[in-house]
């Protein structure tokens, strides 16, 4: 009996241990954007149609250190270009070149029509992410970059901390398996490794999952095919100029596509003229054999007498 009582004691101990390992608090660092704090203390500038990060700082701390901070670096890029094979061959050249990999990848439209548009989820190492932003930029026309970063140091050093406790708890627990006399001792000892193996093996993977976002960041491209670029220009000179420069573009592709569509309905056209010809002979035939019958002439009015008419002078008036 006091073998079993010591046993629960142990076994209540061990649960009380893992309990405070869960009673962590955790209170990460923040979620920041490019136009908030993380960007006036990186002291970058981003501006429309450049592809650079301005939230990530150009010497990032070694991702191995325990001292350093857990951030996760994300980017949201829209961009466009006039030549879509090309912009969309620079992207995933860059992918290559900067060791990263498409998480997913989309496309959508058609050649013919020009209006494709691909969408990537990429994840990029995060020591290659500034990099990787100044290589998808020459693909084409960046129309506008976010990006995000937020910090997870306190959520990652409170998934450490349960970890802990519960590998302190599972030893705990085998240490009692081994002393355990009787068959009833052995199922509850057994019962509690279950359940401390199945937080264990949680905890792992949400600090895997941590480590990974932080290694390898996650930007979100969207390319579009476009017949003329849309003006990024940062004063109103440069906009004036691209506005002329796409309105000359824009009224040449119209040209082009009005001369396009009258030959490809060549056909339309000439069953139409020649049916146009048809009814107008039909017309013209049926006038002449059926003229319109001439209305007759109204009967003259009689001639009002008057005395000038007649020779006559005349007569005063009193």
């Amino acid at each position: 009996m006091k073998k079993l009582s010591r046993i629960s004691a142990a076994l209540l101990a061990a649960v009380l241990l893992a309990g405070c390992g869960s009673s962590i608090s955790s209170k990460d660092g923040g979620y920041y954007s490019v136009n908030e704090a993380a960007s006036a203390e990186a002291g970058y500038d981003t501006v429309a149609g450049a592809g650079s990060s301005a939230i990530v700082p150009e010497d990032l701390p070694d991702a191995t250190d325990e001292t350093a901070q857990k951030i996760i670096y994300n980017a949201d890029m829209r961009m466009e270009s006039t030549d879509f094979n090309a912009a969309r061959d620079t992207l995933l050249a860059a992918v290559d070149a900067n060791d990263a990999w498409l998480e997913y990848s989309s496309l959508s439209g058609s050649e013919k029509d020009h209006d494709r548009y691909a969408y990537y989820t990429v994840r990029v190492p995060v020591e290659n992410y500034r990099t990787f932003l100044a290589d998808v930029g020459e693909a084409g026309s960046v129309l506008d970059i976010s990006e995000t970063a937020e910090n997870i140091t306190s959520s990652y050093i409170d998934v450490q901390a349960r970890l802990s406790a519960l590998e302190t708890q599972r030893d705990r627990l085998n240490d009692l398996a081994d002393q355990a006399e009787t068959t009833a001792d052995l199922l509850e000892i057994e019962s509690q490794l279950s359940e401390v193996q199945y937080q264990l093996e949680n905890y792992t993977r949400q600090l895997r999952s941590m480590d990974q976002q932080v290694s390898y960041s996650t930007v979100d491209i969207r390319l579009s095919e476009v017949a003329t670029l849309t003006p990024t220009g940062t004063t109103f000179g440069e906009r004036i100029a691209d506005a002329f420069a796409g309105g000359w573009q824009g009224f040449v592709v119209f040209i082009q596509g009005f001369i396009l569509a009258v030959i490809y309905l060549w056909p339309v056209l000439l069953v139409a003229g020649v049916l146009v010809v048809i009814v107008r002979k039909i017309v013209k035939h049926r006038r002449k054999n059926h003229p319109k019958p001439v209305k007759p002439a109204a009967p003259a009015k009689p001639a009002e007498y008057t005395p000038q008419a007649n020779g006559e002078e005349p007569k005063p008036k009193y």
